[in-house]
Order: C-alpha cells, then sequence, then structure tokens
C-alpha cells in the first residue's frame, strides 16, 4: 500500500479555509478513482518542531492506495486534475507540501 501525504501550513483563515476545503476539495478528492481510502487530521500539537521552522503545521490529509501504480494511474485522472484545480483555487497550493510513501505493515 501507497499514501499520498499533504501537510498544510495554517492558513491565515483556518475558518474559511476548513469552510472550502471540507466543503469543496474533499468531496472531489473522494472521487479519485483507485482511492481506498481518505483520512484528514487536524494538527492539535506539534512535538519536536525544529525542521518546521516557522511553519506552524494545521492539517494532515493521508490518501490510500493500493500500490504505487495505482496511485501513478490515479493522478492521470480528470477527478485529480479537478483537485488540484480546486486546490488552487481555494488558495490551499501555497499552504501545502505533498509527498508519498510506502506503507509498512509490522
Amino acid at each position: 500500500m501507497i499514501k499520498y501525504i499533504a501537510l498544510y501550513k495554517k492558513p491565515a483563515d483556518p475558518e474559511g479555509f476548513d469552510e472550502k476545503y471540507f466543503g469543496t476539495h474533499l468531496p472531489i478528492i473522494d472521487s479519485v478513482p483507485g482511492l481506498v481510502r481518505a483520512e484528514v487530521a487536524k494538527v492539535q500539537r506539534v512535538f519536536l518542531a525544529g525542521f518546521l521552522g516557522d511553519t506552524e503545521p494545521y492539517l494532515i490529509a493521508e490518501l490510500y492506495f493500493e500500490s504505487a501504480e495505482s496511485m501513478k494511474a490515479a493522478v492521470k485522472t480528470p477527478e485529480w486534475a479537478s483537485s488540484g484545480a480546486n486546490l488552487t483555487e481555494i488558495g490551499g497550493m501555497e499552504l501545502v507540501a505533498m509527498f508519498s510513501a510506502e506503507v509498512i505493515e509490522s
């Protein structure tokens, strides 16, 4: 399993961002083919944040796919493109760092 992780820093207007993110962005994400599950969490407390500099983390989104191949296929879909356009529209692209990670089962 592989996951796509989006780490958002705190927006200038958290309430307004939440309204747009949860109201428009997540429904688009939920429509992405191949997505196994999506988890979104608001950061409550930061421990040992020295490597983050002045960045205050706000939201973490984790999108799970069965494999790297299924994630690669998903990012080529119109739904994925629509999610990127929406994120740009709501101001999220300026707030986010994105990366993928292989899930290690223990």
